[in-house]
């Protein structure tokens, strides 16, 4: 009789816990499309989730920190935060909801509008047009990051995709069609449809043109109500500071950003350079490359924390559409052997980039690369000499520390997992996950092997878009 009590205890508990997620759903939604907030979970998304993907979100946030955080109090943060008059922001739940619980205060609206003084501050954002320049594999996974967060159009506002060849009824049913599904990424959380009269793509309702054109020069932007915008270049065509300058001849262009190493342009690694350059002054931009943002900001917390003498960066990198689809002639060696059933050994510069990011590492690391079988999802591995000894506790408690607080929180995912594969960091945001239950360190503490997973389709994406914001100048107010 006891164990059936136990049992409609249980089912009730988990019944009050569901009801309260969906309501704590609701709130993130209303914040979203009518106030321009964005609620996250420790960097998580919240924005078209599930019951059961919240709760699993509250396990694991409950285990990152290791302080109980409940969908009951995560709830009230929510209900404060929604009572109060706030600017559009970007808001850790998570860590407003484990300073609650460990905080005196027992009312949650005076806690949050404390915690959030300084959010009226910021000041002004005037939204920014962008147009994608190209629309391959990046270029659609930022495509529909930029209209998931669109929102009230506070901050980016996707104007204009641009790709070469005519654009007719054929080639914008499969624009289209391949924005809508992904064989890595899955289906698009949105509408897509072709507007062959207008030669244009209507996403969520939105009208987005598609212009075909083979000279960035020869664009004239403003035609389609487009000015001041900032062309995000994904072709790989245009690399540095000359070509890229083409850009900045059409009418309506601003700023331009590169998604790919770039020469006589500032590399930059959202999280570590970003704020060296001042985007009044600066108008051409580099995102570096996905294995450059992958190993960069844990590379910085490790030499900031230990010193690195030397180090050696092996990627195990996804195979990319650069590689042969089987056997044939290609102008890299190996690069022509079939992707998908081969290891292939092959070059990388993120070694020696890593230095324009931190130039104190110039000259210490050396990088190889090994392509294998898997379409996403790359894992880097750092063999590092240190200055100061460490143990492989220390270095997961210094990783830990700034996965939770900092610059680098949007950078660095700490996983506790000991089941971690490739697969599963598919769709994560942050570029860096670094593998706390991999490290490794000799005796002495003097070597130290770390490994790092990054999706270098999704997380290199949202690196790009969160450096775009930046020298658009529409980051939002931010608290972590």
């Amino acid at each position: 009789m006891r164990t059936n009590e136990t049992y409609e205890k249980e089912l009730a508990f988990q019944a009050d816990r569901r009801r309260a997620t969906v309501e704590f759903i609701n709130i993130i939604s209303d914040l979203w499309y009518d106030n321009a907030i964005e609620l996250v979970l420790f960097r998580n998304q919240l924005i078209d989730r599930k019951v059961s993907e919240i709760l699993n979100l509250m396990e694991y946030a409950g285990d990152f920190v290791q302080k109980p955080i409940s969908i009951f109090d995560t709830l009230e943060i929510a209900r404060a935060i929604k009572s109060l008059d706030l600017p559009p922001a970007k808001l850790d739940i998570g860590k407003l909801a484990y300073e609650f619980h460990i905080d005196d205060s027992d009312e949650a609206v005076s806690f949050v509008a404390r915690k959030l003084n300084d959010a009226n501050r910021n000041g002004e954002i005037r939204p920014k047009d962008v147009i994608l320049y190209g629309f391959g594999r990046i270029g659609r996974l930022l495509a529909r990051e930029l209209m998931t967060r669109t929102g009230k159009g506070k901050q980016m506002r996707l104007r204009a995709i641009v790709t070469r060849g005519d654009v007719d009824e054929t080639v914008l049913g499969k624009r289209a069609s391949l924005l809508r599904s992904d064989s890595v990424h899955g289906d698009f959380p949105g509408t897509v449809k072709a507007d062959v009269k207008n030669n244009a793509l209507i996403i969520d309702g939105t009208t987005v043109h598609m212009i075909s054109a083979n000279s960035p020069e020869d664009i004239d932007y403003t035609v389609y109500g487009i000015d001041d915008a900032l062309v995000i270049d994904n072709t790989g065509a245009y690399r540095d500071d000359t070509s890229l300058g083409r850009h900045l001849k059409a009418k309506g262009v601003d700023k331009v950003l590169l998604t790919a190493p770039g020469k006589g342009v500032p590399n930059i690694v959202h999280g570590v350079n970003h704020n060296d350059y001042n985007p009044d002054e600066v108008h051409i931009y580099s995102a570096a490359s996905c294995t450059t943002n992958a190993i960069t900001p844990v590379l910085k917390v490790i030499n900031d924390s230990f010193g690195i003498k030397t180090g050696h960066l092996e990627t195990i990198h996804a195979y990319t559409n650069d590689q042969n689809l089987v056997d044939n002639m290609h102008k890299k060696y190996r690069r022509g052997r079939a992707a998908a059933l081969n290891m292939v050994i092959t070059e990388t510069g993120a070694g020696q980039a890593v230095s324009k990011a931190l130039p104190e590492l110039e000259g210490k690391l050396t990088s190889n690369a090994i392509r294998v079988p898997v379409p996403n999802g790359s894992l880097a591995i750092l063999n590092l000499q240190l200055e100061n000894a460490a143990s492989a506790e220390a270095l997961n408690a210094t990783m830990k520390k700034y996965a939770l607080e900092g610059d680098l929180v949007e950078q660095i995912q700490y996983s506790l997992s000991n089941e971690l594969v490739s697969s599963d960091i598919i769709g994560t945001s942050a570029p860096a996950i670094y593998d706390s239950n991999a490290t490794l360190t000799s005796t002495d503490g003097k070597t130290a092997v770390v490994y790092v997973w990054y999706d270098n389709e999704y997380g290199y994406s949202h690196q790009v878009i969160r450096l775009a914001k930046h020298i658009s100048k529409v980051r939002r107010y931010a608290y972590y």
